[in-house]
């Protein structure tokens, strides 16, 4: 366990000593405080915090530590909250259509060490990226996705999530809408990206219509899924200047770009357990 770390994500409704609560537990334990960061939202009274302590030296560790947690300090505060080992890496299934280059740069940040996790498995509606996928060893499996198999096609899917033991879906550039059914399978553990600055330009031809209204500038946001269709929780968005020289493939070209990076952070700042959602709403930490 040398040289791994837990993090512990905790939301609350806002009250004095919820700081001193958190922390003295932590020393009581014996824990080396690493990181910590708090937020409160005046408007909901409500308060946020991460706490990311080594795990070595620890008098409790695991379970054990959990129950302590509990009923020392998450129970008498109504506090919600979960812990999370870095010594386990999350295990990420990509599902993909035609397009690659996020799936490419993924996989790419995935072997360089960028992103702490294990890509197992690509699901593509198409085959396009089956050589991609097994190029960086990830199984590729293509399921072919119509009006007709749509619910034979996502059991398909859940099937092999679930063989694969995976913690969390990315959708890059995946073109079709998952089911409630599926989606109720990992809550908060879809992350999508989209290819515009929400809430502009909804729907699947968002460079089309930035294109045709004449924006100055476009965006790339990375939100997790809901059963409302780009709607769900931002996670990171970013933008870059157009102007009107910008024909309608040089804002997809520079919206790829945008959508790469803009995915990436979304997906390294979950798997570092660095978001809370609440609502339709994310507190990302520093």
């Amino acid at each position: 366990m040398s040289g791994s770390t837990t993090t512990l994500l905790v939301n609350c409704p806002d009250q004095r000593g919820l700081v001193a609560a958190v922390s003295g537990f932590l020393y009581r334990m014996g824990a080396n405080i690493l990181h910590a960061d708090q937020h409160q939202d005046n408007e909901l009274g409500l308060f946020f915090m991460r706490v990311e302590w080594t795990t070595e030296g620890l008098s409790l560790q695991g379970e054990a530590l959990r129950e302590a947690f509990q009923g020392e300090v998450a129970e008498p505060h109504g506090m919600q909250w979960r812990m999370e080992e870095s010594a386990r890496k999350p295990r990420v299934a990509i599902f993909v259509s035609h397009y690659d280059h996020c799936l490419l740069d993924l996989l790419h940040r995935q072997r360089s060490g960028e992103l702490g996790c294990e890509i197992p498995l690509v699901i593509g509606n198409h085959p396009t990226c089956r050589s991609l996928a097994e190029y960086y060893g990830a199984a590729f499996h293509h399921i072919p996705v119509s009006a007709e198999t749509k619910t034979a096609a996502e059991d398909q899917q859940a099937a092999l999530l679930e063989a694969h033991r995976v913690d969390l879906v990315v959708l890059a550039r995946y073109m079709q809408v998952l089911s409630p059914r599926l989606l109720a399978r990992f809550p908060g553990r879809i992350i999508n990206v989209h290819h515009s600055f929400l809430p502009a330009f909804v729907g699947a031809r968002p460079y089309h219509a930035a294109f045709e209204r004449g924006v100055k500038l476009i965006g790339a946001t990375s939100h997790y899924v809901t059963e409302e269709l780009d709607e769900g929780p931002i996670i990171e968005q970013d933008v870059v200047r157009i102007s009107h020289r910008d024909q309608l493939q040089d804002l997809i070209q520079k919206g790829r770009d945008l959508e790469r990076v803009v995915l990436s952070r979304a997906v390294r700042w979950h798997l570092a357990n660095r978001i809370l959602l609440f609502g339709r709403k994310t507190v990302v930490f520093d």
